[in-house]
Order: structure tokens, then C-alpha cells, then sequence
């Protein structure tokens, strides 16, 4: 089944921000298979932010269509908002990530 593109011109920021987010998931595995090699000097304790950071990148897959689609429209309306509750909840995220690995390595 064929899908009509929802704008004109392909290339635009939908594309690159799909494009984003999906080197943001990349770089959020490995950062889970850093913690992976951990488990042997900190224990079961570091699953934790393993399980959180598979959650996080797990849900920008999920809802990477609706961001595009999102985009695409607003291109469509020329009125984009921007998407503060995602990029609010990544760095809160890497910030408390960040936070935990500085915890392991200090308190071991």
C-alpha cells in the first residue's frame, strides 16, 4: 500500500530529526552495553539503569512516527511546535544516568 508523503519537500527537518533521535537511540545502546561490562564489579545494582535506559530507548522508537507525522504537518500548517517534553525528559534522563555512573565509580 502506497502512502502519500504528508509534505512536498523531502529532505526537510522531519527527516533530519528522525535521523536524530535514531543516532540518540544508538548512542543510548551503548551506553547500556558500557553498563552491561559493569555488572561484574558493581553487582545486580546496575541492571537498574540498564532496564531505564532500554525503556527510554525503546520509547523514542515507539513514538518516532509520531514525531515525523507531527513535523510533517507542521510544515504543512508552517507552525512547528517544539517538542519540549521529549528533549526535557532525555536530559533529565543522561543528567541522572550521568549521576549514577559518577555514584559507582566514587563509591566503589
Amino acid at each position: 500500500m502506497y502512502l502519500e508523503p504528508l509534505h512536498k519537500d523531502p529532505g526537510l527537518q522531519p527527516e533530519r530529526t528522525t535521523l536524530s533521535w535514531t543516532r540518540t537511540t544508538i548512542s543510548l545502546a551503548v551506553c547500556t552495553a558500557v553498563l552491561l561490562r559493569w555488572t561484574n564489579f558493581y553487582g545486580a545494582a546496575i541492571l537498574i539503569p540498564v532496564v531505564i535506559l532500554v525503556a527510554l530507548a525503546m520509547f523514542i522508537l515507539v513514538t518516532q512516527r509520531i514525531r515525523y507525522t507531527r513535523q510533517s504537518l507542521g510544515i504543512v500548517s508552517e507552525r512547528v511546535p517544539p517538542n519540549l517534553v521529549g528533549v526535557g525528559a532525555l536530559t533529565l534522563t543522561m543528567l541522572a544516568f550521568g549521576a549514577t555512573g559518577i555514584f559507582f565509580v566514587t563509591a566503589h
